[in-house]
């Protein structure tokens, strides 16, 4: 990581001359601006600076949506300050002389975006800082090298690409060395941006890969996320291949998953034991999520294609069970001790971490306050299991869960529950237009 003095010294020296300040927008993508480093230190350090709102009401095109309270034709598309916070300034080693802060996105008289994904996970660990947890989370984040470049891709439609490793590597040394070309500067690129790295490995299937990074508090892990995925797409593209992180990249693939551990911290002890018996605070918070998360999964799974990875034996799971290290399960409660944590492996690799964090964070406190029961573990094949209560199979159910739920709206509050109703129908409607390979392939010739 890096101070302002430590800028200020890089800048004199030459060997950083570039600062790019960005936030998140609703899809989980950065946006802002490359700033010279003269300009920043001198400027922006103290008054920020502006982009257009409609940053925050768009599509995954680029398409300004109506529908969006914020920000549409009728108010002018204005702006709003994009904040830089300093705590997050670091070096970006595989970017040459360059450095990254992320900001808050606010209105002109300070007051924050509520809608910003930034912004509703501060609120949800805010709220937890004053019941006196500090909540920890760390994500598992899945995603596929492909040999073609991302214009060679393009090209190709986004089809018939060519894995970098032809076989399943799950686990196996052989196969990431082949692409250890690429992982080695993931890993040592992300310890040089002050993201602590764990290991990496194979995963199940055909050029698929997992970086795990170390645990942290809430916002800090979610940020890691953000500057994690964005820079395996940029070391990607540095070496001419390219990487996606979508949950499903064809029917023949194993998805990509997020999954998401989480604890509450009281001081410097776990509130989810006492001694080596689980806690009420514990079964509370698990109770919460699995009565939550359904309700709230278009904050967990956020596109037509995030449903596409459920299915059996695919180990992405359908239901919300719970059980102990049983992969089946929605919710995995794993760790020993003060490591006890409760792992979500709902989500997948296109999930927005601040949302998804604050999704089940929010659930997790609900169920404390109210202590709800989780219910008896699933001890077995949770997809076999004819009582386990499913999750959400197709994103139009999750909109109209999102919908009816009167939690979403008092949780995260009424802007924030329009603004991505708006977003879900919205989504849903683009993929409703769309004439699809599957329809042609059926259709034009036997149909």
């Amino acid at each position: 990581m890096l101070s302002l003095e430590d800028l200020r010294g890089e800048g004199k020296a030459g060997t950083i001359d570039t600062v790019v300040a960005a936030f998140t927008d609703m899809q989980g993508r950065l946006f802002g601006k490359r700033i010279q480093v003269e300009y920043f230190l001198d400027e922006v350090t103290e008054h920020a600076i502006e982009g257009c709102n409609y940053l925050l009401a768009l599509d995954m095109e680029m398409d300004p949506v109506p529908g969006y309270e914020m920000a549409n034709w009728e108010k002018g598309y204005g702006d709003f300050a994009i904040v830089p916070d300093m705590a997050t300034l670091r070096r970006i080693p595989w970017l040459d002389r360059t450095a990254m802060v992320l900001c808050d996105v606010a209105w002109h008289d300070g007051s924050p975006v509520v809608e910003s994904p930034r912004q509703i996970l501060i609120a949800q660990y805010e709220r937890a800082r004053e019941k006196g947890y500090l909540p920890y989370m760390a994500s598992e984040l899945e995603f596929y090298l492909y040999k073609e470049s991302y214009a060679e891709a393009h090209e190709k439609d986004f089809s018939g690409l060519t894995p970098t490793i032809p076989y399943i590597l799950d686990y196996h040394v052989l196969a990431t060395t082949m692409d250890e070309e690429y992982l080695g500067p993931i890993r040592r690129g992300m310890h040089g941006a002050g993201i602590p790295v764990e290991f990496s490995k194979g995963e199940a299937w055909y050029g698929q890969h997992e970086v795990n990074t170390r645990y942290a508090d809430a916002v800090t892990s979610a940020d890691r996320h953000t500057i994690y995925k964005n820079g395996v797409k940029e070391i990607a593209f540095l070496n001419g291949i390219s990487a996606t992180f979508m949950a499903k990249p064809s029917e023949k693939d194993i998805g990509s998953s997020c999954h998401i551990h989480s604890s509450l911290f009281e001081g410097d002890r776990s509130a989810f034991v006492d001694g080596h018996e689980e806690t009420d605070v514990f079964r509370h918070y698990l109770g919460g999520m699995r009565e939550r998360v359904r309700e709230l999964a278009l904050f967990i799974a956020p596109s037509v294609n995030s449903y596409k990875r459920y299915a059996a034996e695919s180990w992405a799971p359908t239901s919300i069970s719970w059980g102990r290290d049983n992969r089946t399960c929605g919710f995995r409660i794993v760790g020993h001790g003060q490591s006890r944590r409760a792992e979500c492996r709902i989500p997948g690799a296109d999930v927005n971490p601040y949302l998804g964090y604050a999704a089940l964070l929010a659930a997790g406190l609900d169920g404390i306050e109210n202590g709800t029961d989780p219910g008896p573990e699933l001890v077995g094949n949770a997809y076999e299991e004819a009582g386990a209560q499913p999750f959400p199979s197709t994103l139009r159910e999750a909109v109209d869960l999102w919908e009816a739920s009167d939690f979403a709206k008092r949780t995260f509050g009424e802007a924030v529950w329009k603004h991505y109703l708006n977003y879900g129908r919205t989504e849903q409607r683009l993929f409703d237009e769309v004439v699809t390979d599957y329809e042609r392939r059926r259709m034009f010739e036997r149909g």
